[in-house]
């Protein structure tokens, strides 16, 4: 074997191992951030799966079973006519759209303690996200006057023309 031909297999060997650990590097990342999306009723029927997997559940906050203290939140979701009591012990504070009655999202795992502990909360407020009514503050209505220029335009209606 010459040396020109020693150096390649090196140099090569060098990239190979650098291509075969990143690959490694990058499934086992992908193996950790991988999430289940289950309902309440999924969650129960796992078994002992449940608690083996990252999961993601949704839910309606239970009215009054909030209990907050510092980052950490306790409450319930429910979810038709099933419950399912979360601890979240994240980093940040829930978010501010995170009320009671409010959807929210729990990101974490399932404990063996029958309570689901969440790393994640995302909520969202129901009321902000309904179609507004007619009529409601913040509406108004077209003016049908051909002689008024309309500022505000409403989804579905038609614009008088001159």
């Amino acid at each position: 074997m010459s040396v020109d031909s020693a150096k390649y297999l090196k140099f090569g060997s060098a990239i190979g191992m650098i291509v075969i650990a990143l690959a490694f590097l990058a499934y086992t990342g992908v193996q950790e951030s991988k999430s289940y999306y289950v309902t309440i009723k999924e969650l129960h029927s796992l078994g002992d799966g449940a608690y083996s997997k990252h999961l993601r559940v949704a839910g309606n906050v239970q009215s009054g079973s909030i209990r907050r203290s510092g980052t950490r939140v306790e409450f319930v979701l429910i979810e038709n006519d099933q419950t399912l009591s979360v601890i979240y012990n994240g980093t940040e504070a829930p978010p501010d759209t995170f009320k009671d009655g409010s959807q929210a999202l729990a990101d974490g795992s399932f404990g063996r303690d029958g309570v689901f502990h969440a790393k994640q909360l995302q909520a969202k407020c129901a009321s902000k996200y309904a179609p507004q009514q007619p009529g409601a503050p913040g509406t108004s209505a077209p003016s049908t006057d051909p002689g008024k220029s309309m500022t505000q335009i409403q989804p579905g209606s038609v614009q008088p023309s001159n």
